[in-house]
């Protein structure tokens, strides 16, 4: 057996000594108690006891005789330890021992098994009140532990995707799976109560000329009680290194699993390792499955037999109708190894043993739980919860196993793409319309992690002469402003070009528009917005800002023409708290870095504030605009036909409207709207593009760079406007080079033992 306990102790014994005491075994006959001592295979820094104990020991002498022996062994240790424990059973004969802390790593719900001891509930109750951290195997587990201690933490089943992976590439059958015919529907782990056999029996049937092969032990059951068909193959047990072998042979994996007490809070390891090798599954609908899974292709939940017979079909051809699935299910992957689970464990560890860092938690029974530590060390301090700090904070905390501190100024995560449900349950966008597009599939893919999306083509309309008119300009604005009759690209070209006024020097963003569409065309839909907008004339503007709205020909009226147009189907917060929902994040939220930065001990910094303030404003505050928010509820289904409309005209105080269920979809007898008024004063939300203001952001930008110990992204500390998924590119590209810098330079002695 290699399993969760062995994958986390053979990690952790490379930083320090590992003991792991096994359960008694009987004593050879004419022998008094003992101990068996020997160094773990492929791990020489764990150390397995085995006591032997003679027959005929029962209850409490028998828990004595373990007494003696364990602090007969424990004796010849030197220094202190953890107390680690697997089982509440081993509590009786260890409760006594000193350590510096203790950790139950509770992998599955014990109490719900067959035949377990009466004693153990209580057992677990004594242990969960000695235990300073919690572990979980899964998040259905954790929800049932978590009103049960202070300290609890989910670490659902981690993969070693090297070892499974291996079955991907072609690998040789195993000599008693050889003659067994295809398609072939495998299965290995413990065949225990646990499995539904009436299910199983029910697929051989309704199927025979598919193969059911069942890798594992019979336990706990009666091998009399197993269906016995032609094509159900039992091949008993085997080890770990053969499991890629069999794996690698089958064309679908399952997983037919009993819905019962046993396996309510299951989560199991098997699920990664089918899909790291590279096979599909199929499950019964064990709820952290359901919950982690079933989104991706290559997994499917059936109930029934049927069900089941149906969803092993689709998975069979999986490879012709979504030949892609693979790469979903490696990105799915990507952040689950055994290493980062370990370094994650480790770090809780540290807050427990060093006294400088000792966790605080509510009394055994608190209503309500919390696992905020009160360390003040960290491996990385992040200023700004919106996405370029919140996607670093993610991604340092699950690859590198770094301890991250994020605070912000504002009471929540999310930035300005912040999202809320109003009074009247509407979900509205507290700092403007955010609407997320995108070209790269990989920063699509990387979001994917945290959101289902909704699709979503953003349109908007301008009121200009009292109609409302397509933007960006195209064949139907210029139809219906000027009764043009234009027909075709080709018209609709020319006709903007007899407009257009040539600009020798495109130097503002007056010239940019001129150029292309003539002076009335701006004065219509640019001019007046852009005053607004901006405070100034367009003609004092750098030509960027204009230059990033087109000019169309044809009839398209999205306003994005982004290969992905998509919004977050439960919105940007649910979406951010899903990002940074690991134990290696704390959160310190209306908190000011410049209050704080003193009293925050963190290795690096990650600064995506305003790049002046960082600085204290030393060479003069670059200029930003803000921007102020009038959120209205209105009494009907809906109040305009698209989600925005701009206002150009200079009379109008506002620049846009914006009507939110237009992007959310959410249906509601009410709507809610929000007016947008430019402002000079405020939170800064956009870079004043004019040269001395990037002269003055030079300066700023080379004290930076002569800045040791701290990085600057995003849009406030780069002085530059970027789209959201531009920051979190750029956030991923900033990682990709923390990353090589850690690799070339070597992290220090902590973070190599946090990230192994």
């Amino acid at each position: 057996m290699f399993q969760r306990p062995q994958h986390l102790m053979s990690r952790f014994a490379k930083a320090q000594p590992v003991v792991f005491w096994e359960e008694p075994l009987p004593a050879e006959a004419g022998h008094g108690p003992s101990l068996d001592v020997r160094v773990a295979k492929n791990a020489p820094g764990v150390t397995i006891v085995t006591p032997r104990l003679p027959e005929g020991l029962e209850g409490d002498k028998q828990q004595t005789v373990l007494k003696g022996l364990l602090d007969q062994y424990v004796s010849t240790l030197q220094g202190k330890f953890v107390r680690w424990y697997y089982t509440p059973m081993m509590l009786p004969f260890s409760r006594h021992l000193d350590a510096l802390a203790t950790v139950y790593d509770c992998m599955d719900e014990l109490s719900a098994f067959r035949f377990a001891p009466q004693e153990l509930l209580n057992l677990e109750s004594e242990l969960l009140e000695a235990a300073d951290l919690v572990f979980t195997g899964g998040y259905s587990l954790y929800e049932a532990k978590k009103k049960r201690h202070g300290s609890a933490h989910p670490f659902p089943s981690s993969v070693d995707r090297k070892h499974f992976g291996a079955a991907r590439s072609g690998i040789a059958d195993p000599a008693d799976q050889t003659d067994i015919a295809r398609p072939r529907l495998g299965f290995y782990g413990v065949i225990d109560e646990r499995i539904d056999l009436e299910l199983l029996d029910q697929v051989a049937e309704l199927r025979p000329d598919w193969q059911l092969v069942m890798v594992g032990p019979v336990v706990k059951i009666s091998e009399d009680d197993l269906p016995r068909r032609p094509n159900i193959h039992y091949l008993g047990g085997k080890s770990y290194d053969e499991l890629p072998s069999y794996l690698g042979n089958w064309d679908v994996a399952m997983m037919p699993f009993a819905i019962n007490e046993a396996t309510r809070f299951i989560s199991p390891t098997k699920t990664p390792e089918y899909l790291a090798a590279g096979k599909p599954v199929v499950s019964t609908p064990i709820k952290d499955v359901k919950r982690h899974y079933e989104k991706l292709a290559g997994v499917r939940i059936a109930s029934t037999a049927e069900q089941f017979v149906e969803a092993s079909e689709r998975m069979l051809g999986i490879g012709q109708s979504n030949p892609d699935w693979l790469g979903e299910v490696d990105l799915a992957l990507a952040d689950m190894s055994w290493d980062t689970t370990q370094a994650r464990m480790a770090a809780l560890i540290d807050q427990v043993v060093e006294p400088a860092s000792k966790i605080e938690r509510p009394a055994f029974g608190a209503a309500h739980a919390t696992h905020m530590p009160r360390a003040k060390k960290y491996d990385y301090l992040i200023v700004g919860c919106g996405f370029a700090g919140s996607v670093l904070a993610e991604r340092l905390a699950t690859q590198h196993g770094a301890r991250v501190l994020m605070i912000d100024k504002r009471d929540h995560v999310g930035g300005n793409a912040y999202d809320e449900l109003n009074e009247h349950g509407i979900l509205y966008h507290k700092y403007g319309p955010h609407i997320f597009h995108a070209n790269s599939d990989e920063i699509v893919s990387y979001l994917s992690q945290f959101t289902q999306w909704r699709p979503y083509e953003h349109r908007v309309l301008a009121h200009v002469r009292d109609k409302l008119v397509p933007v960006p300009i195209n064949r139907t604005t210029l139809n219906t402003l000027y009764n043009a009759g234009l027909k075709n690209d080709e018209e609709a070209a020319a006709f903007l070009a007899s407009r257009a006024e040539p600009v020798k020097d495109i130097r503002t963003s007056e010239d940019v528009v001129i150029n292309a569409v003539g002076r009335e065309l701006y004065e219509l839909f640019f001019r007046g917005y852009t005053r607004k907008q901006w405070g100034l004339d367009p003609s004092e503007l750098d030509k960027q800002v204009t230059s990033r709205i087109p000019t169309r020909t044809n009839t398209d009226d999205r306003y994005f023409t982004d290969t992905h147009q998509i919004m977050p189907l439960h919105g940007y917060t649910k979406m951010f708290e899903r990002m940074l929902d690991h134990p290696l994040i704390d959160k310190a939220l209306g908190t000011d870095f410049r209050e704080v930065r003193n009293e925050v001990s963190a290795a690096h910094i990650i600064y995506t504030g305003p790049i002046d303030e960082y600085f204290d404003w030393r060479f003069g505050k670059l200029p930003y605009r803000s921007l102020r928010f009038v959120h209205s509820t209105i009494e009907k289904q809906q109040f305009q036909d698209v989600a925005v409309v701009n206002y150009p005209d200079a009379e109008v105080p506002y620049t846009r409207i914006s009507e939110y269920k237009h992007m959310t979809g959410q249906e509601h007898a009410r709507t809610t709207i929000t007016l947008e008024y430019p402002s000079a004063e405020g939170d800064p939300y956009y870079p004043i593009p004019r040269p001395e203001n990037q002269a003055l952001f030079k300066k700023y930008e080379a004290l930076a760079d002569s800045t040791s110990g701290v990085t600057f992204v995003g849009r406030l500390a780069t002085y530059r406007y970027y789209n959201m998924d531009q920051i979190v590119g750029q956030a991923l590209a900033t990682f990709r080079r923390l990353d090589e810098a850690r690799t070339k330079v070597g992290a220090s002695s902590r973070e190599l033992r946090l990230a192994i």
